[in-house]
C-alpha cells in the first residue's frame, strides 16, 4: 500500500490489481532509501486495504508464517507480509502500515520487532489510506534492534545520531522507569513472561491504576471507532465494485455505522486522553503492556469470516495509541517450550512522542545487549 513508482499499488485487493494503473512516483517516504541506493526486492502481501488484522489473505494467498516450522499460526495484519518477509530472512528490513497495530500485531504474529512511529513524523503520502488525519503510520519490522534503527534512519534523516545519543545518555535498564499495565482479557501467562523479562533486566517498574486501565478502554473503543469509521469514509467507494472481498465490505459497511452514531463523540475525547497520557509520562519514561491477549489463534482452513477477524481485532492491544498518536515498540519476549519449540509473545512498550530512539534504546535493553 506505499507507492512505488511503475509498480500497482494493491493495496491487496484484487479489484485495485486489475483496474489501477502503475505509480507514476515513490511515495515520498521512499526518498532516503532512494537516495542511499538500498536495494529494494520487492512489494509485500497485506490485507485488502489494511482493514483487517488476521493476514489471511484470499486474492494473493497468506503469507506463511513459520513461527511454529508448521505454518499453522496466522502471520497477522495488515502489514502480514512485510513480517514474514523479516521473520524468513527474505529482508533485512521491511516498512509497513500501522492504523490500529497492523505493524505490531503482525510482529508479535511472527516473533519479530516492529516500531509504530509518532502520528505525523513519517509523511503518508502516497500510501492508501484509512484514517490519515487521525490514525495512519508508517514504520519498520526487524528481527532486532540494529536493523529496527537502520529501518528508520531509512525513514528519518539522521535517526541513528539520535538512536547513539539515546544510548550514551540512558546506557543501563536501571535508569529507566517501566509504566506496567495489566489489562483485562490478557493471558496470564503471557503477563508473567512479560514481567519475568523486564525485571531480569533491571529496570525501576511502577504499577500503573485501576483508573488509567479504564482510561485505556477508552481510548481503545475510541480509536477502533475512528479507524472503521475513516475506512468508511475513506474506502466507501469501492464497496459496489467487484473483486472486493465480502470481508472487506462488510467491515467498510461497520464503519458506517460507527461514523453516524460514535465518530464525532469519539474524536472529542482524543485531547482528554493525550492529557492522561502526557501525566502518565510525566512520572514514567515508558509504559508495557503486552501487544496481544494471547498467543496467535490457528488460521482457519478456509477464507476469513467476519467472527474470526473480529476475534483478532479484539484481542490487539494497541489501538489506543495509534489514538493518542504516541510511538509503540513491539518487542519479541520467549514464553516456556512447548510442543518442542519456543513460542514468542509480544511486549508492546509504548513512549512519549517522538520518543522513537528512547523507545529503540530501552528495546536493545530489553533484547539482552549490556
Amino acid at each position: 500500500n506505499i507507492d512505488l513508482q511503475g509498480v500497482v499499488t494493491t493495496a491487496g485487493s484484487k479489484y485495485l490489481a486489475k483496474n489501477v494503473q502503475p505509480a507514476l512516483r515513490d511515495a515520498p517516504l521512499m526518498r532516503l532509501a532512494r537516495g542511499r541506493n538500498v536495494d529494494v526486492i520487492g512489494k509485500t502481501n497485506m490485507t485488502e486495504f489494511a482493514v483487517t488484522v488476521s493476514g489471511k489473505i484470499g486474492y494473493f494467498g497468506t503469507p506463511r508464517n513459520r513461527w511454529d516450522g508448521k505454518h499453522e499460526f496466522i502471520p497477522g495484519g495488515s502489514s502480514s507480509g512485510s513480517a514474514v518477509a523479516v521473520a524468513t530472512d527474505r529482508a533485512d528490513v521491511a516498512f509497513g502500515t500501522d492504523t490500529g497495530g497492523s505493524i505490531r500485531v503482525p510482529a508479535a504474529c511472527c516473533g519479530i520487532f516492529g516500531l509504530k512511529t509518532t502520528f505525523g513524523l513519517i509523511p503518508t503520502a502516497g500510501v492508501f489510506p484509512i484514517s490519515p488525519k487521525h490514525l495512519d503510520t508508517v514504520g519498520p519490522l526487524a528481527k532486532d534492534i540494529g536493523h529496527l534503527v537502520q529501518g528508520m534512519d531509512l525513514l528519518e534523516q539522521g535517526f541513528a545520531t539520535k538512536y547513539d545519543a539515546a544510548v550514551r545518555n540512558k546506557p543501563r535498564a536501571s535508569q529507566l522507569t517501566i509504566g506496567r499495565l495489566y489489562l483485562n482479557g490478557t493471558a496470564p501467562a503471557i503477563d508473567q513472561a512479560i514481567d519475568d523479562a523486564i525485571a531480569a533486566r533491571g529496570f525501576t517498574i511502577v504499577r500503573l491504576d485501576k483508573s488509567f486501565v479504564a482510561k485505556w478502554a477508552q481510548a481503545d473503543h475510541d480509536g477502533k471507532t475512528v479507524a472503521l469509521a475513516d475506512a468508511w469514509v475513506n474506502d466507501a467507494k469501492y464497496l459496489k465494485e467487484k473483486g472486493i472481498s465480502p470481508v472487506t465490505k462488510l467491515v467498510i459497511d461497520q464503519g458506517e455505522l460507527e461514523y453516524k452514531f460514535g465518530y464525532k463523540d469519539a474524536l472529542k475525547r482524543k485531547s482528554e486522553w493525550k492529557r492522561e497520557l502526557r501525566r502518565v509520562f510525566a512520572e514514567v519514561d515508558f509504559i508495557a503492556v503486552a501487544t496481544l491477549q494471547n498467543l496467535p489463534p490457528r488460521a482457519p482452513r478456509r477464507k476469513s469470516s467476519v467472527a474470526f477477524e473480529w476475534l483478532v481485532f479484539n484481542s490487539q492491544n494497541t489501538v489506543g495509541v495509534n489514538f493518542a498518536g504516541n510511538p509503540a515498540l513491539a518487542i519479541p519476549i520467549a514464553m516456556p517450550e512447548r510442543d518442542h519449540f519456543i513460542p514468542y509473545t509480544s511486549l508492546q512498550l509504548i513512549g512519549r512522542p517522538f520518543s522513537e530512539a528512547q523507545l529503540l534504546n530501552a528495546g536493545r535493553l530489553l533484547e539482552g545487549h549490556p
